[in-house]
């Protein structure tokens, strides 16, 4: 029995126990290239009763057993239940079997049979005619015994382990090995569990597990759409449902993409005799390395791309940046709060989630970057006066200047104003790059505002020295330390994660070669243990630092190094992380148009759909386990940037995606979207600081968006990632270029009234050939017309100016459409496209 087209041979030869397969094969440039263990074996798994739900302590080391501390309570139940036999794949009665019968009526088509005392399965199997890697499987299933049943995908090929060279579960876990560890396979992503772990679908961001060989192939399984859960049915949050299994090793423990439905004990899997269940799903197997194959599985067939179509905006983003200023500047809103601590008034914003030690008293900002352009690019006197002052105050009492093992480090990132001192978020230990954080980039980004600031600059020194005494010989830094001890805290884990990038700031503040060299020494290091094992470290303590946006981070931090020092290997590392990273942005279910309830307003599907959302961290423990993804999507304009240094679209889609036509979650009343996609548009609720990452990334999404549309004509310096929740960098400290001219980024309030949302706008200024310029995006993939109102007089607010000539430039900065003087102005833009209106004044 064969199946054959111009780049898959499939064939089966009969045998005393039924039809196996002897060959598959797939062709290169006319040579056909053999996977080295065809198999065809099922897996249908089978319990009488619901399996059981204790977890199996006795099947797992003492590290995995005892895993997390009971302090980090987010995290001990979700990992408990990743214990428990089902996730652990040994719960009910594996039926294995090679299908006893078989008919081709077609050449293109194999019909199989076999029965078990259990049930009875029927499968076809057919070769997809538009992708010939491709080979399309329906598994139907047929009941003789009540009881539940899950249906495997049957076994195409195995990989022997020495002939491993990439595996993943895109959102899980990834690596080039096998890991012995089940802690950090498990609850870390680093590398393939030893064991044949089922995970779920809820953090899986692609459902595609994939795995590649010695001989250059890659083979993975592709359930059909429609097969997973939905994350909102109808009118409520179904995230948590479980339909679809994904692993990389059958149940047998033999490598090879699976993926399971309706999984043992969960919804549909309970069969009354004679009823039926079906699984499609389909195995694409290319002479390809594991990024084509990924890719595959979004473009052709979780049909990403379309999504863009459906998206509408009743807001711009724009307008979300100048109404977010309203926020920020309202103490009751973004609850702002000042403290006197050491002489000195600080201030912040109320932080009222989970920290250590805390009576809903802490207190945090974040952004120090966005403040700062906010301020700069508005000219708000509310922010000049009444925010900046006091949250420069805060980063000085954050950072300790005492003599000791700790000088130069952040005391903590949060304020405890009842108990009058700074902490970290989960416990009593200082992190090296809690350092580069809270001490590097905060004063560095504010330093490019304020270069004058001696006193920042002292700090800044005195943070840089004391990250290059904690860098160990080889270049690496500890995870933490103890506060009370000051011996290494989570040896057990690496510092993964881009902590050289404080030095990155030193450099080019203070300009200290020795901490290029240092930056240098880390970054090799990371180079070769976390990029090239695909092994991530995250950064949020509350989680146990379980993978996050720190990876995106990385990705910057590299780019950065390589801008620096022109060293080529930076920037192939960046591009193997940035590949990587992906796998954290959801791209299932396919949205739609379909009617739902959302807290009693009627939405369509693609509003509120999770695709296009990245993760604050997936994998088996992550938040996005009980949250789902967030809206924070920091990176955003890097993604944007990547696509102009690659032209891979899978990025530029990505970060389009993450930001248009998020109204679902925006909160109307102040413009801030939700955290978490299960809040829906509830606000800022107990992070009202995360309004600055907002403002952040927004900024750096539009710009970076401007500087693609016009080829890099229109660009403008970028400073330092911002802390913790990824790599969008701030603006507006030095003058940019738009077509040659030199000019500095404007956007003052009330200044343009845009009628369509969907067409955003950045504004600067020429001042010595007295231009003003509006850059106008298109984020809609249709040609837009429309109306414009400009106002002269808060161009520059308290001046008189006249207006002399507006003209339109496209996206090269050729003069087209001359307008009226008078800003009422009737504008045309290309789909994605972009318009520059070009204002003299006098």
């Amino acid at each position: 029995m064969t199946l054959q087209n111009g780049a898959l041979q499939v064939e089966w030869q009969k045998t005393e126990n039924g039809y196996k397969l002897t060959k598959l094969s797939t062709s290169q440039e006319g040579k056909s290239i053999d996977m080295n263990m065809p198999s065809g074996e099922y897996t249908v798994l089978y319990s009488a009763q619901k399996p059981d739900s204790l977890p199996l302590f006795d099947q797992v080391d003492e590290q995995a057993k005892n895993f997390p501390e009971p302090i980090y309570k987010y995290i001990v139940n979700t990992w408990h239940t990743n214990l428990k036999p089902v996730p652990m794949n040994t719960a009910g009665t594996a039926l294995h079997f090679f299908p006893a019968q078989a008919r081709q009526s077609i050449p293109s088509q194999i019909s199989f049979n076999h029965q078990t005392k259990e049930a009875a399965i029927q499968a076809s199997w057919s070769l997809y005619t538009t992708y010939k890697n491709d080979i399309l499987v329906e598994i139907e299933l047929i009941a003789k015994q009540a009881g539940y049943y899950s249906i495997a995908t049957p076994t195409l090929a195995t990989i022997a382990e020495k002939d491993l060279t990439w595996g993943i579960i895109p959102g899980h876990f990834q690596g080039k090995a096998l890991q012995d560890n089940l802690m950090l396979a498990y609850a870390y992503g680093q590398g393939i569990p030893r064991k044949p772990i089922i995970v779920r679908e809820r953090t899986a961001s692609t459902l595609s597990p994939l795995l590649s060989n010695m001989n250059g192939l890659t083979l993975a399984v592709i359930p059909a759409p429609g097969t997973s859960r939905n994350p909102w049915e109808n009118d409520k949050n179904t995230h948590n449902d479980w339909q679809l299994g994904l692993s990389l090793m059958n149940r047998k423990a033999e490598l090879t993409p699976t993926a399971y439905h309706p999984v043992l004990g969960e919804k549909d899997s309970y069969l009354k005799a004679g009823e039926k269940r079906k699984f499609s799903f389909r195995y694409t197997l290319q002479a390809a390395d594991w990024y084509s194959v990924y890719k595959h599985a979004i473009y052709d067939v979780y049909r990403f791309h379309e999504f863009l179509a459906l998206k509408q905006t009743r807001q711009s983003l724009t307008d979300r940046i100048l109404s977010m200023l309203d926020y920020v500047n309202d103490d009751s809103t973004s609850l702002w709060r000042t403290e006197q601590f050491n002489g000195q008034q600080i201030g912040a914003q109320a932080y009222l989630g989970g920290v250590v030690g805390s009576d809903k008293d802490a207190m945090k900002n974040s952004d120090y970057g966005a403040m700062w352009m906010l301020a700069t690019l508005t000219g708000d006197e509310v922010l000049r006066k009444t925010r900046l002052p006091y949250a420069r105050n805060f980063k000085l009492a954050q950072q300790q200047d005492e003599s000791g093992f700790f000088q130069g480090a952040a005391v903590g990132q949060y304020y405890l104003s009842k108990s009058r001192k700074f902490t970290e978020e989960w416990g009593p230990y200082v992190e090296p790059i809690g350092l580069t954080y809270y001490t590097m980039l905060d004063i560095g980004n504010v330093l490019l505002f304020e270069p004058n600031d001696t006193q920042l600059k002292e700090r800044l020194r005195l943070g840089a020295e004391r990250l290059l005494s904690w860098q160990q010989s080889d270049g690496h830094w500890e995870v933490a330390y103890d506060r009370e001890t000051e011996k290494p805290r989570f040896t057990e884990l690496k510092d993964l994660r881009p902590t050289f990038y404080g030095l990155i700031v030193a450099h080019r503040i203070l300009g200290d070669k020795k901490y290029l060299d240092a930056a240098r020494k880390g970054a090799d290091w990371f180079v070769v243990n976390s990029v090239n094992k695909a092994h991530f470290l995250g950064v949020c303590g509350d989680l146990r630092f379980v993978p996050d946006f720190a990876t995106g981070q990385s990705v910057q931090a590299l780019l950065d190094l390589f801008e620096l020092t022109g060293d080529k290997k930076y920037q192939e590392a960046a591009l193997s992380a940035a590949r990587i990273y992906t796998a954290s942005i959801y791209t299932h279910p396919i949205p739609n148009r379909e009617k739902k309830t959302v807290n009693g307003v009627s939405r369509e599907d693609w509003e509120i759909a999770q695709a296009g959302l990245s993760f604050e961290h997936g994998g088996s423990v992550g938040s996005a386990n009980m949250h789902g993804p967030i809206l924070l999507a920091s990176h955003a304009g890097m993604f944007v940037r990547l696509f102009g240094l690659t032209k891979d679209s899978l990025y530029l889609d990505m970060a389009r995606a993450a930001a248009w036509g998020r109204d679902a979650f925006v909160h109307q009343p102040t413009s801030v979207a939700s955290y978490y996609w299960r809040t829906m548009n509830n606000g800022a609720g107990p992070y009202p600081h995360h309004a600055w990452w907002q403002i952040g990334w927004l900024a750096d999404y539009l710009l970076s968006e401007a500087s693609l549309r016009s080829r890099g004509k229109i660009n403008f310096p970028r400073g330092f990632v911002t802390p913790k929740v990824g790599p969008h960098q701030t603006y507006g400290f030095a003058p940019g270029k738009i077509f040659g001219k030199e000019a500095n980024l404007y956007l003052t309030p009330r200044m343009l009234q845009v009628k369509d949302p969907q067409i955003d706008y950045m504004g600067a200024i020429a001042p010595q050939s007295k231009q003003a310029f509006v850059v106008l995006l298109n984020n809609d993939d249709t040609n837009k017309t429309t109306q414009i109102q400009f106002d002269s007089s808060r161009l520059f607010p308290g001046k008189s100016i006249k207006v002399r000539s507006v003209k339109q430039l496209d996206a090269q900065g050729k003069p087209g459409t001359t307008l009226a003087t008078n800003g009422n102005w009737t504008v045309k833009t290309p789909a994605f496209g972009l318009a520059i209106l070009a204002i003299e004044y006098e």
